[in-house]
């Protein structure tokens, strides 16, 4: 391990838009910290609240905080803003309606620490509200994050979700920069650069038993109200990097479901002019004709050897039959199965 990675400078970056209540929240537990070699850079994107009138207090306080309107518009505007103006070894991302716990920073630096570059530490998060309970959509995100991050195997399943939260990731600078850091113009951002994460090959350490982020849920939320993060977005951004990263031309593409999600994703391969195969286990739709396709059943792939599976059956109970049928064909030479929700 070399000496300079000991006690790193960590750059915290926030893009901050109307969050005067809940930024000194957030910024009292970054000064809280028990790692203490940070620098904090928040940008203001056009707040039409109190944010930055209370960011300027801040900043006026503490030489190590450094505020800063956005020069251009929304959250990846912020983001580049910051992090140009950012000097640390280290680079981690916080949200300004966010807190981070007190061991946070010091727990991720020492896994990097002892990894060195080529390495992402994450941890573990926890959903919370002031005004109501969290619904069960958002505890089992945060379940199902926290089961991945425990063995480092985040991106097993990429195309189902956003597999890295998003405010609670430490990466060193220089493989920031070599995955692209916030050039890319493509929402979801936080998705986009976790895919080229995965592009790059960044390990991801196993993180510790500790919650390290508490991830506040509001009305207000921009993944609530921002149509950047409309679930379509998503479905392109997916479909996109799988025919960037994990496509193989030379094995059979199998669709599987009928559904909403995964009629957008026969348009996108139309579209690509990618060949596929549409399967279902609906009995009302085999035999059917979308798209020019005929929907066949499951059985076909007992035919097909090595294929890759595109997955986009969301129901449970569906979901655990698909599940029993793969894994009952894990030794006839099925290639890759891909659940894409």
């Amino acid at each position: 391990m070399s000496i300079q990675y000991k006690s790193p400078l960590v750059s915290i970056i926030i893009p901050c838009k109307n969050a005067c209540q809940f930024i000194d929240e957030c910024i009292n537990s970054i000064i809280e910290q028990t790692y203490t070699h940070w620098e904090l850079i928040i940008v203001d994107d056009h707040s039409t609240d109190q944010s930055l009138s209370i960011l300027q207090q801040w900043g006026n306080k503490h030489l190590n905080i450094k505020i800063l309107p956005n020069e251009g518009t929304g959250i990846i505007d912020a983001l580049r803003l910051a992090y140009a103006n950012s000097n640390g070894n280290l680079i981690t991302r916080m949200d300004a309606d966010d807190i981070m716990t007190p061991i946070k920073l010091s727990t991720m630096i020492t896994q990097l620490n002892i990894s060195g570059p080529g390495n992402l530490a994450t941890g573990r998060v926890k959903y919370f509200r002031n005004d109501q309970p969290i619904g069960n959509g958002y505890m089992r995100y945060a379940e199902w994050l926290n089961s991945m991050s425990a063995k480092g195997a985040n991106f097993e399943e990429i195309y189902k979700e956003c597999v890295i939260p998003s405010p609670c990731w430490m990466i060193f600078r220089e493989d920031l920069d070599r995955i692209g850091a916030f050039q890319s113009n493509t929402y979801p951002e936080d998705y986009d650069l976790v895919f080229r994460m995965y592009m790059h090959q960044l390990n991801v350490i196993p993180c510790t038993n500790e919650i390290l982020h508490l991830w506040r849920d509001h009305r207000s939320r921009a993944s609530r109200n921002d149509d950047n993060y409309k679930d379509n977005r998503f479905l392109e951004l997916k479909i996109n990097y799988f025919m960037e990263i994990d496509y193989r031309s030379d094995k059979p593409l199998v669709i599987w479901g009928a559904g909403t999600k995964a009629k957008f994703i026969a348009k996108q391969l139309i579209t690509a002019n990618i060949h596929f195969q549409w399967i279902t286990d609906n009995k009302n739709k085999i035999g059917h004709n979308i798209y020019g396709t005929v929907l066949s059943s499951s059985s076909l792939l007992s035919s097909l050897s090595n294929a890759q599976i595109i997955l986009t059956i969301a129901n449970p109970q569906e979901k655990k039959v698909v599940k029993h049928h793969i894994s009952s064909l894990a030794n006839s030479g099925l290639y890759q199965s891909l659940w894409f929700c």
